[in-house]
């Protein structure tokens, strides 16, 4: 009971310092929140976006490699459509069959993104050790482009024309809570379900309806077949999701890749893992089951967006994370010498307690438990100061944007006297992403261990130069 009175009469005595030394740590700790905050923020922000491209709870996804364009001079694979510019202006070719292009729309739907996987992997990929559920997906792409009139001929001045595209995805509408659907919220309608397999039905994303005036009853087309909305899905805020969701046996039967049918395949394998803890395990288990495909984690694809949501969040891990360890270090050393100031003013305070009888670690015991009450208090102060900080943060921070490339599966010969060219064009999807930083419960632990660390680091420098005080000292500052 003595320490405690003793310790707060001493503290009242000294509000100054006290109040110095806790405005110090505070200041140090607050930064520390603010910017953990604002890190959960963006981590919050990717995890929007890809919940809403591959799924909540999807913890592996298997895709097919992306097919490479062919290299100049080279013919485009069996089957597929292709665009030839030249002196004489554009043709369409397949085949070796090469007819005018002007005045032309082509529009076909193919998995340019990804390469055909055979379906009963999945089966395969389910019956795995480790493996909770999984279910196929076949993620497409309706590419439409109109040929002008002079493209490639001479003096025309004719610009290569823009590819019309929106994404769709085949899914399995007998596991709906795997894939990009199951991260949604039906806003209106109804979503996908089991006796829809091989009905020309879709559902929506709620911003590609908005944006071209669609709602439950209209009808899209998907390479000129008429499918009808049945429902309407809003994703995750910040999310760049598929434009249409067709069910998989439908997009099988639509879809194409370089002239060949889809029938019986999926480009996309969603996997959800037994545990968190078996992730690894279930990436390498189905590497193994089909080395030729690529095998990631949720995590991993985070790489795969871009912009300023991708640069935002490099920054608050390494410019905030290193701008947050020096100044708690500067909050840390702060208060050590003030302690030490402090300690220096109670010469004869403490020598007197030891004439007095007072052994060393009690004294000692006192200082400590001072500034742990301080660091307290500046703990407290400091998560305050983050929830402010967390608060401007998300008043004043722009949206940020994710950018998501996609190929358009149509592949683009340019015919020329130096051998010409070719390339596939791709499509970009770039979204606007809200910054939201938010304080978590462990962002406030961290704080309080910070406190009492802080405190802890200057009550022991104050202890260390207590520990050389004696008795004498006392009378030595006795005026």
């Amino acid at each position: 009971m003595f320490f405690i009175t003793y310790l707060r009469r001493e503290l009242r005595r000294r509000i100054r310092q006290a109040v110095f030394i806790s405005l110090g740590l505070a200041l140090g700790i607050g930064l520390v929140v603010t910017v953990t905050a604002a890190s959960a923020g963006v981590k919050k922000a990717q995890s929007d976006v890809l919940s809403s491209l591959y799924g909540l709870g999807t913890d592996v996804t298997v895709t097919g490699k992306p097919p490479q364009a062919p290299a100049p001079g080279k013919a485009p694979p069996s089957g597929a459509t292709s665009l030839q510019i030249g002196p004489g202006g554009a043709k369409i070719c397949q085949n070796g069959t090469c007819s005018n292009a002007a005045g032309r729309t082509i529009d076909h739907l193919s998995s340019a993104s990804y390469s055909p996987i055979a379906q009963s992997k999945v089966a395969a990929v389910t019956k795995l050790k480790d493996v909770k559920a999984a279910a196929g997906g076949l993620v497409l792409s309706d590419n439409s482009i109109t040929i002008p009139q002079n493209l490639g001929k001479p003096g025309s001045g004719s610009p290569l024309p823009t590819p019309n595209s929106f994404n769709v995805d085949g899914v399995d509408t007998s596991r709906l809570l795997l894939g990009p659907l199951s991260a949604g919220t039906i806003t209106s309608g109804r979503s996908l379900k089991s006796s829809d397999a091989n009905s020309d039905v879709a559902v929506l994303d709620s911003g590609y309806a908005t944006s071209h005036k669609l709602k439950v009853g209209s009808t899209v087309r998907i390479v000129g077949h008429s499918v009808k909305v049945i429902g309407i899905v809003a994703q995750p805020q910040g999310g760049s999701p598929p434009d249409v969701y067709i069910p998989l046996a439908r997009a099988q039967a639509l879809g194409t890749d370089g002239g060949t049918s889809l029938r019986g395949d999926v480009n996309t394998i969603y996997v959800a893992a037994a545990s968190a803890a078996d992730i690894p395990t279930v990436q390498q288990e189905i590497r193994k089951l089909l080395p030729g495909d690529t095998v990631t984690t949720a995590s991993s694809l985070a790489s795969e967006v871009t912009g300023s949501l991708s640069s935002t969040a490099r920054l608050a891990n390494d410019l905030g994370k290193w701008l947050s360890i020096l100044v708690l270090i500067a909050a840390f050393a702060v208060a050590s010498l003030l302690t030490m100031a402090a300690v220096a003013r109670r010469v004869r305070e403490f020598g007197t307690l030891k004439a007095l009888g007072w052994r060393t670690r009690r004294i000692i015991a006192q200082v400590m438990g001072e500034s742990v009450v301080m660091g307290l208090i500046g703990g407290a102060a400091g998560v305050g100061l983050g929830f402010a900080g967390a608060a401007i943060i998300t008043a004043i921070a722009p949206k940020l944007s994710a950018t998501i490339a996609s190929s358009t599966g149509q592949h683009i010969v340019s015919v020329g006297s130096g051998g010409g060219r070719s390339f596939a064009p791709t499509a970009i999807h770039t979204v606007a992403v809200p910054m939201s930083a938010s304080v978590t419960a462990g962002a406030i632990a961290v704080a309080v261990l910070l406190a009492v660390a802080g405190g802890l680091l200057a009550g022991s420098f104050g202890s260390w130069r207590i520990a050389r005080l004696r008795p004498a000292d006392a009378l030595a500052r006795v005026a």
